[in-house]
Order: C-alpha cells, then structure tokens, then sequence
C-alpha cells in the first residue's frame, strides 16, 4: 500500500472511532469541562493505537512463506520499536491531563477560596408571616413522591391499551400548574422492541398527581413525545441536546408542562465560578419542546415564569453547605467553628404563588437535635431567604408526630413547612407499613411537642390549633370567620373511622362538616339548637376549627 492511501486510511479509521466515541460518550466540547478533558485523551489513544495498529499489520504481512527464526525475532523488534513513539504519547498525555486536573483542583480549593465559596448563594433576611402566607386546605400538598409513584403506577395500570407497551418515568417533577402544586412524568418505552413497535407515534402521553387532592390523571397527547432519553438515535434526548448545544455543559434535566399543557424537557446548563472546575453554579436552561425537538436556550434571567425548576436540589444544598461553612474563613470551619451552620439531612418543596421553593432548615454543626431557623430558595431563581426562626429539627418533629400514634406503629413523611394561623408549623402524612397515607400530623417549629392529628387535613389542624390555645399561646387566625345560627339540619357519618356531623343552618346554605373531636356535647346536638361556628374557607372546601352550642 502506498504512503498516501495508508495515512488516508489511518485519518478515515481514526475519524470514524472518534466519532462514535462522541456518538456515545457525548462530552461538552468545553475547556472547562473535565469530560472534555478525558475525551481528548481517548481521542489520542484511538488515534495512537490505530496508526500502530496499522503500522503491525504492515510489518508481520507476510511477503513470501518463510520460517527464518532470525527474520521473524527482528520483526518483533522493529514492532516493539515502532511502538515506543505511541505508547510514550498516549502516557504523556494521560500525565499532562492529570496534571491539568491536579493544577485546576489546587487553584479551586476550598483553602483558598472559602469566601468565594461562601458567596456562591446570598441568603436574605425573610419575614416568615409576610413572605409565607397562611393556604387554606385545598393547596396544602398531601403527596409526597412515593405516593405520587403509586399513584401512577396504578392509573397506568387502568389503561390496558397502555401497559402492555409503556412504563412510568420515576421523574416525577414537582411543579406549579393552574395554581395547584402538581407532580408530572412521562410514560417511556417498555424496551427495543415496544420502541419498534411505537416509535413512530412516540410516547402518547404523561401523567400528572394533583398534590392536594391525589387526583391523577393520564394526558394523552394528540402529538406523541418523540424526544426523551427512551429514545434511540438522533431522538434520544441527551445526544440531541449535545448536537444543537456542543458546547454547553448540561447538569439536571427535568420534565415539565408549561400552562397550555405542553411537554418540555428544561436542562440546566452548568457555570464554573471559582477557578477551573470548581464552584458549580447554573448560568442558564435549554427549553426543550419533547414533542417537535424545537429548543431555545434562555440565560438565568430570561427563563420564562412558568418554568418552576431550573436549580438541582442538590445543587443548591450544596451551595447551602458552603455558605454556612465559610462564614468566618477556611480555618474557623476546621478549628472552633464559630457560628458554621449546615442544611438538615432532608428537604421538601413549597409552592408560593406561581414558584415552587425548596425548604430546608438550618442547624449548628454542633447541634443535632434543634434548628436555629430555615432557609427557603426559589428552584428557579436561586433567590433565598432565611428565617431565624429557632425551634425543632425536622426528624425531632417526625418523632414527636409519631409519638402520639406509636400505638397504630405509623411513620412521618418528611415535613412540609406550613404558616398555620401565623406560626411556622411542620405539616406530614402519617403512612402505614404498607406505604399507605392513614393519618395527618401538624407540629408546632418552636414547641415540637405540640401536635395536632386527625384522620382528615381540617380534622388534624384544628387539633392543632386546640392544643395551641391549650397552651396559651397567641393564635392568629385570620382567615377565620365566624357564624351564629340555628340549625336547620344534622347528620351524621363515620368518615375514615372517625364520626363526623354535616350541619346546615338557617338562612346558609354552606354544609359544615364537623369532628366529634370539636366538642364532646356534638351528639346531643339537634335541630332547633343554636350554634357558633368558626370557619375558614367557602363552598366546598369549609375548614371548622372550632364550635360552640348555645
């Protein structure tokens, strides 16, 4: 083979294997990415073994049969020696690269760049009873994500259509949609073979978990998702993001619906702020239309509103981390630890008006068992505010809610921060062993041992509010109405074993449903009979925390 075709012939083979090493590694084509980095050194090594490769080839092709010993012990040499060159560039390269990697770990230490660090979020000062307003009971989120996959699991389940072919994408988003905190996912391929089948309408639908009322509903779509990481080729996701945005380094992607219901995929694009590859931040978001492959990329401060998850939550506690690490330097965090704070081993999700914030509080990293207040950060914005609000650590307060059912041997939900009547208060499900939700707790932050419970969300929060009053705190209740009348109609009925009255009134047409647990004379109450009534809410969604017979 002449010299010309042979180098062609290395260029060609070379270009095809790094090819379909992009094809299936994808690295961000980015100096500031580390894959980077560990692709250019495959490339070296596929470039360096293939010449060498065809280089071996050249020399053992045998020119006539021959069985000269002394030939074939100096073919082995000449290989040996032809091989020196490419082994000691492919190592070369590997130490360069370490090196680099070692370089850019030292100039973004942490040693060095504890301030930094520290500033990478910016906690404000928040006023709890401003920023974080009392909701009434149909938007106080009773699922969490295990529940929220049982649910669909078992809506997908109903569709026989759709189960044979389809299986549930564990994403299950938490966004705010219509007004309502609302856990979405799309359904994916079964395997290859249903994909084959079903490619070419793509995925028929989603499912969405109303968070309030566990209502759960499969979308079908009149155009079928045909872009999702189920997919294969130049339709699966992940490498077509990577062939529209080569340089962009991609961190969470997440699965959402704007407000007219259309699937998007939002992928977080990730910025280094301290050194090489340290200091991870969020510098923007591709919006990705799962439907037609249309995708723009928006900057952090461009991103439409109704886009409810941009930050990983991780990441942010992250950032949480450093923040109250560094307060006062890389030495204070090792030595003393004067006033180094840290996130609590867990988080949850509020919605506050069209947003979705993560909730976490924030202990000393001396204390275990208390929280010196809480941090709330907009998942789209990174906007933070912190509450110094001291009172218990979450799984103190899981604790004290179990505590007071330890007889049924049930298990708190990771709490919800709630505004109950102007105090922070921990709002959870209390689950079965078999996963299912039986009861509802309300712990006061600052008195974990005040707990409310019922069987019901309006059952549970006027126990709570009760117990408050009991203890002579100072309870605001807004929201709350009151209503004297005379009763024009009583039943009863046991709701989830607990018996309950529907009291109607003279001249209302509101139905009040009540708990035995209210007042112990309900009973002997009868038509006739004059009531006072403390409510919040209207129509059918009417929250009695309390009631007085006349």
């Amino acid at each position: 083979m002449k010299k010309p075709t042979k180098i062609l012939l290395k260029i060609i083979l070379s270009a095809i294997v790094i090819f379909l090493g992009f094809w299936f590694i994808l690295p961000p084509i980015n100096l500031r990415s580390p894959a980077f980095y560990s692709f250019l050194v495959f490339c070296i090594v596929a470039i360096t073994v293939i010449s060498a490769f065809s280089d071996f080839i050249a020399i053992i092709k045998p020119q006539k049969v021959s069985y000269d010993t002394d030939n074939f012990f100096e073919k082995i040499k000449k290989i040996i020696k032809n091989l020196a060159l490419p082994v000691k560039i492919v190592l070369a390269c590997i130490i360069v690269s370490i090196l680099f990697s070692v370089i850019g770990g030292i100039v973004g230490a942490e040693i060095f760049n504890a301030s930094r660090y520290n500033k990478l979020i910016t906690l404000e000062d928040g006023d709890f009873s401003s920023d974080v307003s009392e909701i009434s009971r149909e938007q106080i989120p009773v699922v969490d994500r295990d529940t929220a996959s049982r649910l669909g699991q078992r809506k997908l389940g109903e569709m026989s259509d759709l189960v044979s072919q389809f299986e549930i994408e564990e994403l299950y988003t938490q966004i705010n949609y219509n007004g309502k905190p609302v856990r979405v996912t799309p359904l994916r391929y079964g395997d290859i073979i249903k994909w084959l089948n079903n490619q070419k309408q793509g995925v028929p639908a989603y499912i969405t978990v109303d968070m309030t009322t566990q209502e759960t509903e499969l979308v079908r779509l009149n155009e079928g998702i045909k872009y999702s990481d189920s997919e294969y080729f130049m339709r699966n996701l992940t490498r077509k993001l990577r062939f529209e945005y080569p340089t962009k380094i991609f961190g969470n992607i997440s699965f959402e619906i704007d407000d007219e219901g259309t699937p998007y995929w939002v992928a977080s694009t990730i910025e280094y702020k301290i050194g090489i590859f340290s200091g991870e931040d969020i510098g923007g978001a591709v919006l990705f239309n799962a439907q037609t492959g249309e995708s723009k990329y928006y900057d952090i401060s461009e991103i439409p509103t109704w886009v409810d998850q941009v930050y990983d939550s991780d990441l942010v506690l992250s950032q949480l981390i450093y923040n109250g690490k560094y307060r006062s330097g890389w030495l204070n965090s090792i030595f003393g630890q004067k006033g180094v704070l840290q996130p609590t081993d867990g988080y949850n999700y509020l919605a506050i008006n069209d947003d979705v914030w993560l909730y976490t509080g924030i202990t000393s990293v001396t204390s275990d068992e208390s929280n010196v207040g809480f941090v709330l950060t907009n998942l789209r914005t990174k906007q933070t505010k912190y509450y110094a609000v001291p009172g218990a650590e979450e799984y103190s307060a899981m604790s004290s809610a179990q505590g007071q059912v330890q007889h049924l041997g049930y298990k708190a939900t990771f709490p919800l921060l709630l505004n109950v009547a102007e105090r922070p208060s921990y709002f959870m499900a209390l689950k079965d062993s078999a996963g299912l939700v039986k009861m509802y707790a309300f712990v006061d932050v600052q008195q974990y041992q005040i707990v409310g419970t019922g069987n019901t969300v309006e059952e549970s929060r006027a126990d709570y509010l009760a117990k408050l009053k009991n203890q002579d705190f100072s309870v605001s209740d807004n929201k709350a109405e009151s209503i004297e009348g005379v009763v024009q109609e009583i039943s009863s009925a046991v709701v989830e074993s607990n018996t309950c009255y529907y009291i109607k009134l003279i001249d209302n047409d509101n139905i009040f449903i009540v708990s035995v647990k209210m007042n112990d004379n309900l009973p002997f109450l009868k038509v006739g009979d004059t009531v006072n009534v403390t409510y919040t809410g209207m129509g059918e969604n009417i929250n009695v925390s309390k009631i007085e017979i006349k």
